[in-house]
């Protein structure tokens, strides 16, 4: 069996899968050189289950998420929703998008500052052509915590607060009734003070109407907040996967204990060395193994898989709702 087979046939989560990366490559040309900017991802979305992607910028992510979303196309690999290989037609496209909407982490650029909340939550409804506009619209802001939903309607984006303006950009996804939001670092442009109310929101849409939800972030913090799952993206590749409680509190890989060190109650600061991650020039062996803090002080060494960590490329993880992590350290000292 190949490794694209064996990364393919894994997908097992305890809930119903509903939207699924199998093998996903996605590259664009820069400079005259190829980006792999996702270099074979499988990832599954339960129904009911919220999935943090974190990573640092450049990782990846955002570039799996416009995937997911249908707006790239992979270079191999598949798209499926509810079980199906996405369909790139127009048509079959447009029907996807009520399914599988985008809340994009800037607010005030995501809404024209020229259009009244009624129009922008309206607008989804229309290029839809959904029946009782008024209805659905009332309906979309009073879920997304903007009541009395009429006192919104004919405000403009300048006159809301940054929370405010944010639960419209959620309420125009709402609007079409999605089963999935992929929500782009949804609160990195708030004050402290309203993250942890459009958090609560986004909990409370999932616990109301049974929604799923990637979200995407560089905040591993708001991961342990929010989410069920968290994978961690790394040069184009998931490198670790799991439970959140198990992965963030007991990081295997060693970037994901970089990134956990960051946080202000972490015992020990780990600062990363080497260049930062160039998807056009991918390292042979383990893709980390430049930057890693375990190769550079010895310990890969001693356990024997220093020249493993170097040379060999590790596999693909497959799509599932255990822990894991792409590292020959980790994977031989457990």
């Amino acid at each position: 069996m190949t490794e694209t087979q064996t990364a393919a046939d894994a997908v097992a989560t305890t809930r119903p899968t509903l939207l699924e990366a199998r093998d996903l490559h996605v590259e664009f040309s820069s400079r005259g050189r190829r980006a792999r900017a996702v270099d074979g991802v499988n990832l599954a979305i339960g129904a009911g289950e919220i999935v943090a992607l974190v990573g640092e910028s450049g990782c990846g992510k955002t570039t799996l998420a416009r995937t997911l979303l249908g707006l790239e196309r992979p270079t191999s690999g598949e798209v499926r929703y509810d079980g199906d290989v996405l369909n790139y037609s127009s048509k079959a496209l447009k029907e996807y998008r009520r399914q599988v909407q985008l809340v994009l982490q800037d607010p005030t650029g995501s809404l024209n500052p020229r259009h009244t909340v009624y129009e922008a939550v309206a607008e989804g409804a229309r290029i839809h052509g959904l029946p009782d506009e008024q209805e659905v619209v009332t309906s979309a802001l009073s879920r997304a915590g903007l009541r009395p939903p009429d006192r919104f309607f004919l405000r403009y984006p300048h006159e809301l607060s940054g929370g405010q303006r944010q639960r419209v950009v959620i309420a125009g996804a709402l609007a079409l009734d999605p089963k999935v939001l992929i929500a782009d670092e949804p609160v990195a442009s708030l004050d402290a003070s309203v993250r942890g109310e459009i958090l609560a929101l986004l909990l409370k849409l999932r616990a109301d109407l049974g929604l799923s939800a990637l979200v995407v972030t560089h905040d591993l913090g708001l991961a342990w907040n929010i989410a069920d799952r968290v994978a961690v993206m790394y040069l184009g590749r998931i490198v670790e996967s799991g439970p959140v409680e198990q992965v963030l509190t007991a990081p295997r890989h060693p970037y994901t204990q970089a990134l956990m060190s960051v946080l202000p109650e972490s015992p020990e600061r780990v600062v990363l060395t080497g260049e930062p991650p160039d998807p056009t020039r991918i390292p042979g062996g383990c893709r980390f193994h430049a930057r890693c803090q375990i190769l550079a002080s010895g310990k890969a060494a001693e356990a024997g898989v220093a020249d493993h960590c170097r040379t060999n490329p590790l596999p693909i993880l497959p799509s599932t709702a255990d822990a894991q992590a792409a590292c020959y350290y980790a994977n031989n000292t457990t």
